[in-house]
């Protein structure tokens, strides 16, 4: 047969015989290799190791240690736990079995209810599988074949599925011993590459989402390459159940949410302790990088959100009144009262650039079964900045703006990686501004040194973005600050500045969020803490108590002290053991216990004990404050 030419990823180029598996190529490239492919990327189209090459083409090999081979393993092992669950409970009829973000499931329509014990036997099916290394054969059939096979199978949802596909798609099948699966593929090339799994939970799911369908019996999943990913997948999942910000702000008693307003947080006393701590440190930071705070209405009349652009694209997310027979909408973000702020006067480019900062309490209407705790509420405040500068300032500014971000995400110990959003389908403006801003966002990553990856689609529709995702302290991330570069508001409100040249230039404008939204936030670093806030910010910064009633003039003293140079400070005069003061303390995380005795009371002392340290000896009262002052001062992350 005729030879044809593959260009590798290192940009090399070898030749084989056309009907060469993209399997024989990964071997006869490296031993390694072909035992770790799992698909074969071809002019840019994943590819089943089986297939075959038949013309010139560029070929990468896909192995586990990338989320394409994460997402490989995943979906084979959807596949796996069906034929697995065929052989424990014959007559189960099949729906979708897709990989996700965090592993996989199918969904099932079975007269049987599943159990947390038929996981476990289902999970030893699956294993039996595994061990057989069974090869993943796909197989291209005629639609109406396709569609006679899985009506005499009685398999409703996989006809259902045919049916809706284009006239002209491929129907696609994949069979693994005596399991055959309707699949657009690709697949690892066997079993056998389903190194470790396990059986998450079962749920409810309507067929295709629509509750007016038959509720389907779903189970999750997850797989990863090697048993130690697996294992550490399943501490971080109990670390993170034991850090659920909705448990420990209860316990904590840091928040709370009520039916008389679904998606509205309470914060209690604990709550806004945290949250001013955390606000008097944002006021710290915009200082020192030179913004100027601002605040605009809650409710602004519906002709502004229409010149904003919002009433077309966001109105189904925002939320209405009437004034005076007059339609208004109370604001889903600070953005067009920042522009109404910037034009209430004229400007010249010796100004610029202009830097507002706005903590504005906004509000968006999310669907009841959204909303999640702290995470995903109806209103929250948005720290949010709008810069107004020149063209020639949009690197610059942006670097300042990463400088700022870099600050305050090393303070809370978050580290953080970059994603560049590009424009979506709904979006407003022309090309032209849409890529000279994605450019002036490019070149501002690049200069300075940050990786990145690019989101396709996914920028606001004003403009392209770059997000920080950070990670917390057991390896989770959190998309939290935004730098967003908009061309197109500075146009509708027809903002301007005058020019060196003494004529009028419109502005490039930059919105951007630090911590993002206040009650986010607080709820990540609730799980990132555990609840152990760093000294700084913690709601009770010190304990004090005394051993007996006969030490309380004494405690009280030490704690009025405290109080009147303006800690976070509590007396615990209850006439309770002090063992069972020391460790109520410890379960509310409380940084400091200061412990008075008669010893402490002779020496003018007192004996301090520190959540995570232990006793630390007994000290003056005012070494114990120095102690404690450089603690806060250092923002230390105890």
């Amino acid at each position: 047969m005729a030879d044809v030419k593959v260009t590798l990823k290192d940009g090399s180029v070898k030749e084989f015989a056309a009907g060469t598996s993209y399997l024989e190529i990964a071997k006869s490239l490296n031993q390694k290799l072909g035992k770790q492919a799992l698909l074969a990327v071809v002019d840019g189209v994943n590819k089943d190791l089986s297939d075959t090459i038949e013309k010139d083409a560029t070929v990468e090999f896909v192995t586990p240690d990338t989320k394409e081979g994460l997402h490989a393993i995943r979906h084979t092992a959807s596949h796996v736990m069906a034929q697995a669950i065929t052989h424990l409970f014959p007559g189960v009829k099949f729906a979708i079995g897709p990989a996700i973000d965090n592993g996989f499931y199918y969904d099932m329509d079975s007269e049987h209810v599943f159990t947390p014990e038929d996981l476990r036997e289902i999970e030893k099916e699956m294993a039996k599988i595994v061990k057989q290394n069974l090869p993943l054969v796909r197989s291209e059939v005629p639609r109406k074949d396709a569609l006679a096979r899985f009506a005499a199978e009685k398999e409703i949802y996989k006809v259902e599925l045919i049916n809706d596909l284009p006239e002209d798609a491929v129907i696609s099948l994949y069979t693994q011993g005596d399991f055959t699966d309707l699949c657009a593929g690709p697949h690892c090339p066997s079993t056998g590459r389903v190194k470790a799994f396990k059986l998450m939970s079962i749920a409810g799911a309507y067929w295709r989402g629509n509750e007016k369908n038959k509720m389907l019996q779903r189970i999750y999943g997850t797989a990863f390459p090697s048993k130690e990913e697996l294992d550490e997948y399943l501490h971080m999942l109990e670390e993170a159940e034991k850090r659920d910000h909705r448990k420990l702000g209860k316990e904590l008693d840091i928040f709370s949410m009520h039916d008389e307003g679904p998606g509205f947080p309470f914060f209690h006393p604990n709550g806004m302790r945290i949250r001013n701590a955390i606000m008097e440190y944002w006021h710290q930071v915009h200082r020192k990088y030179h913004y100027e705070q601002v605040m605009t209405p809650m409710i602004m009349n519906r002709d502004l959100w229409i010149r904003s652009g919002h009433w077309d694209h966001y109105r189904e997310n925002m939320y209405f009144t009437k004034i005076d027979d007059m339609d208004y909408a109370i604001k889903p973000m600070n953005c067009p009262g920042g522009m109404l702020v910037y034009n209430s006067h004229p400007h010249s480019y010796k100004e610029l650039p202009l830097r507002y900062a706005e903590l504005g309490l906004v509000h968006r209407h999310e669907l009841s079964g959204a909303l999640h705790g702290l995470f995903r509420v109806r209103c929250f405040t948005q720290d949010d900045a709008h810069i107004f500068m020149t063209p020639e300032q949009i690197q610059p500014e942006i670097t300042n703006v990463i400088k700022l971000f870099n600050e305050v995400y090393s303070t809370f110990g978050l580290k953080y990686h970059a994603e560049l959003s590009t424009r979506p389908e709904n979006s407003m403006g022309d090309d032209a501004s849409w890529e000279l801003a994605t450019e002036g966002l490019r070149k501002a990553l690049e200069a300075n040194h940050l990786d990145y990856i690019i989101n396709e689609g996914d920028g606001a529709f004003y403009g392209p973005k770059i997000d920080f995702h950070l990670q917390d302290s057991i390896g989770r991330t959190w998309q939290c600050g935004t730098i967003q570069l908009d061309m197109q508001l500075p146009e509708k409100f027809n903002c301007e500045y005058t020019g060196e040249d003494g004529l009028k230039h419109r502005p490039i404008m930059i919105h951007r969020v630090v911590y993002g939204s206040i009650e986010r936030f607080i709820g990540i670093l609730i799980e990132h803490f555990a609840g152990s806030f760093p000294v700084w910010m913690a709601p009770n910064q010190v304990r004090v108590m005394p051993i007996t009633d006969k030490q309380l003039d004494y405690a009280k003293e030490v704690n009025d002290k405290l109080f009147e140079l303006g800690y976070r400070t509590q007396l615990d005069d209850r006439s309770e053991k002090i063992g069972k003061k020391i460790r109520e303390a410890q379960v509310q995380k409380v940084p400091f216990m200061l412990i008075v005795g008669e010893k402490e009371v002779e020496s003018r002392t007192v004996a301090v004990r520190q959540r995570h340290g232990g006793d630390l000896g007994a000290m003056s009262l005012d070494d114990f404050i120095a102690r404690m002052q450089k603690d806060i001062d250092e923002k230390v992350n105890d």
